[in-house]
């Protein structure tokens, strides 16, 4: 039994400047699981077309009911082939991935056409399709469901990089993602308390030898 996923994105940028972003797009905030990018095989075909190869390296952390099934020293990166079809002249970009290690465990499989959207030329539209499977004997229908919810957090990940990145070459002031608005929140909150905690003690302090002094006053 194989997981189906079905979905549909639109960027609100012209398709030529999706198609820049898509070679730029690492890293960005929202990438952190992205590690490497390398680009194995290149070529234009006779008939225009731009052919790529590349190897990505992410991070994969398998959920805990997962790890017994594995040596202890298991490496928690997988491997990334993306095979990309660009024509120019149909303003067309298709990808294809999967992984290429931890097969025993799961597969995922995506494909993504990117093309102009057919209500306003000026964005690009992402049709999107993937399979999850896994033959992990006993559990497999539990993987496969896990390797499905990852992947749907990491297509809104990929729409939000890209989403960055576009506005980055546009020369836009990209606002700030939630993760650093909530690092400096927290980071603000730490000196609050801090602050307030060092007061406390210096009031403490005062209380103390205020204290003291009375009950020397006393005893006199």
């Amino acid at each position: 039994m194989v997981k189906y996923f079905l979905g549909q994105s639109v960027l609100r940028s012209s398709w030529d400047q999706v198609f820049a972003a898509f070679w730029q797009r690492y890293p960005n905030p929202y990438s952190k699981h992205v590690l490497t990018e390398d680009i194995v095989h290149r070529e234009v075909t006779p008939d225009q077309k731009l052919l790529s190869r590349r190897l990505l390296t992410k991070t994969n952390r398998m959920p805990r009911w997962a790890e017994r099934f594995f040596p202890a020293d298991v490496a928690y990166s997988v491997y990334i082939l993306e095979d990309s079809i660009v024509d120019p002249q149909n303003q067309t970009m298709t990808t294809f991935t999967w992984n290429i290690n931890h097969a025993r465990l799961m597969v995922v499989e995506e494909r993504c056409v990117y093309c102009v959207n057919p209500e306003n030329s000026g964005w690009t539209e992402i049709r999107r399709e993937a399979w999850v499977s896994s033959n992990l004997f006993g559990v497999s229908r539990a993987v496969q469901e896990f390797g499905l919810a990852r992947f749907k957090s990491n297509v809104t990940k990929t729409i939000k990089g890209f989403e960055y990145i576009l506005a980055k070459l546009q020369g836009e002031a990209p606002s700030k993602t939630l993760v650093e608005t909530a690092k400096e929140a927290t980071e603000k909150a730490k000196e609050t308390a801090l602050a307030a905690t060092e007061k406390a003690k210096d009031l403490a302090s005062k209380a103390a030898t205020k204290k003291q002094q009375q009950q020397r006053q006393h005893y006199v």
